[in-house]
């Protein structure tokens, strides 16, 4: 008996489309996030399909990701741990061949002096803040290492990073700040480290032009079907689909409260369906109560009352039905509800809306056409 609550389906080939559309903006060819099970999507298959397609690099966001990104993708994939490593893990993290970000001077310090008592040269990202206050060293930190170079030369970095905070917001004035104060740090990083890479670039910031991208791109969002820059066109092809099924038609006789709380009143005359996905499969975050809106077929159907924790309510009046209604299904991602437009109608980031949505769902893979 199938625990599914719906069916998300995972246009492979959508995906693949959206990391030529990012290649084809870069000079070189980008790395790719698949940090939170690629979004929700399943790492290992977004990996692999990825990885036919041209990538060697690839960001996770922890030492237990990573691990499990080394045990499905082939030994020459190059893997980042963005959260880097705890006291104690760098043994770990050195014997599977994963580089850390280091982002503060007590994680140079232990990366340095593992790699002196193991006798290794164990490569490393060293990430410097500038501007979004969140992880990495501050320019203060940085330049008292470029004056004193010892330990940031035992940390063997070979890429230093930093993060955008407005990059899809094109004319926000951080933008040029961030690229200018990346600059500096990137120049002096080259003047110690001829080979080294740098990265700034995430998806919304290599649509920003050229003078974002250094060496080294990192999109994630943008390969899986998020617009890069608000209020542009869509650039960038739907990759998910989720569709729940309808568990049950009811036809109002008379007027009646609808859901929890009685909050929504309707008429007689109205039809409902009633289908399996609620709260607990990421709904809250994904239709929303206010303004939710699903598809029944061609129909665009409301979302009506609470969300519950296992089913949501629609108003079908205006729909209609396939000829068994027992396989009717309301779509409430695809590309006529794209993620981006989701997110803005409920105020939440796309990442939520992708990451938020639960396991109980069926994944299905739409292969690449080859």
């Amino acid at each position: 008996m199938s625990t599914a609550t719906g069916t998300l389906t995972i246009d492979l080939s959508a995906l693949c489309a959206n990391w030529h559309t990012v290649c084809s903006a870069l000079e070189r060819k980008p790395a790719a996030v698949i940090k939170a099970d690629a979004y929700g999507l399943g790492a290992e298959t977004v990996g692999a399909t990825l990885y036919r397609a041209g990538c060697r690099e690839f960001f996770l966001a922890t030492l237990e990701e990573a691990l499990t990104a080394r045990s499905f993708l082939p030994d020459d994939a190059i893997l980042y741990i963005l959260g880097g490593v705890r006291p104690g893990e760098e043994d770990e993290c050195i014997n599977a061949g994963l580089i850390p970000v280091l982002y503060s001077k007590s994680a140079m310090k232990r990366w340095a002096s593992v790699c002196r008592e193991l006798d290794v040269v164990s490569p490393s990202v060293i990430k410097v803040d500038t501007g979004m206050t969140r992880m990495g060293l501050s320019l203060e930190d940085w330049h008292a290492c470029v004056e004193q170079p010892e330990v940031l030369a035992d940390c063997h970095p070979v890429l230093v990073m930093s993060h955008l905070a407005c990059a899809d917001e094109p004319d926000h004035p951080m933008n040029r700040d961030q690229q200018q104060r990346f600059a500096q740090v990137a120049q002096s990083a080259r003047g110690l480290f001829p080979g080294i890479r740098c990265s700034l670039a995430n998806s919304s910031g290599i649509f920003l032009g050229a003078d974002w991208h250094f060496d080294l791109a990192r999109p994630g969002a943008s390969l899986y079907g998020f617009d890069p820059l608000a209020g542009r066109e869509p650039a960038m092809k739907a990759v998910v689909k989720l569709e729940l099924p309808v568990l049950q038609v009811r036809e109002l006789g008379q007027a009646a409260s609808i859901g929890y709380g009685a909050e929504t009143q309707l008429p007689a005359g109205r039809r409902l369906a009633v289908v399996a996905g609620g709260y607990a499969d990421g709904l809250n975050r994904t239709i929303g109560r206010e303004g939710g809106v699903g598809y029944l077929g061609d129909t665009r159907v409301p979302v009506v009352g609470r969300i519950s924790m296992d089913t949501t309510i629609f108003d079908i009046t205006e729909a209609s039905l396939p000829s068994s209604p027992d396989n009717a299904r309301i779509t409430v991602l695809d590309h006529r509800l794209r993620v981006a437009d989701v997110s803005r109608r409920i105020g939440a980031l796309g990442y939520e809306v992708l990451t938020s949505l639960a396991g109980r769902y069926r994944r299905i893979y739409r292969e690449v056409a080859q």
